[in-house]
């Protein structure tokens, strides 16, 4: 089976992607930053440090310091796939911050995105 061409692409690449879908619906790069910090554990210098170092997608989450168990709350669609669903682990991680990032651009409340409350 071939591996996704995502898992070693960098994840600085895609990141600005991230904000701008954030920053075209009104929200900023502050609340990006804070649902990948809440989603994989990093510090706000740890994550500039990935960005800086353009590390791939599969190394950015496999060194992710802790990836939030609350993560398992998050359902629903993204591009076409239920990512509740998804069985390659580090696919379903990739799926994860891409719904948040679509529901932040939603405009859902962060603490809703963060599973809060």
């Amino acid at each position: 089976m071939t591996r996704h061409q995502i898992f070693t692409t960098s994840f600085a690449s895609v990141y600005p992607h991230y904000v701008a879908k954030a920053e075209k619906k009104g929200r900023s790069r502050a609340e990006v930053d804070e649902i990948i910090l809440w989603l994989t554990g990093y510090s706000p210098e740890q994550l500039a440090a990935r960005l800086q170092d353009r590390t791939d997608f599969e190394t950015f989450f496999a060194q992710a310091p802790r990836m939030n168990p609350a993560r398992s709350l998050i359902k629903g669609v993204v591009c076409g796939v239920q990512v509740e669903e998804v069985e390659d682990p580090l696919m379903r991680e990739i799926r994860y911050l891409d719904k948040l990032i679509d529901e932040l651009a939603k405009g859902k409340p962060t603490e809703k995105i963060l599973r809060k409350g």
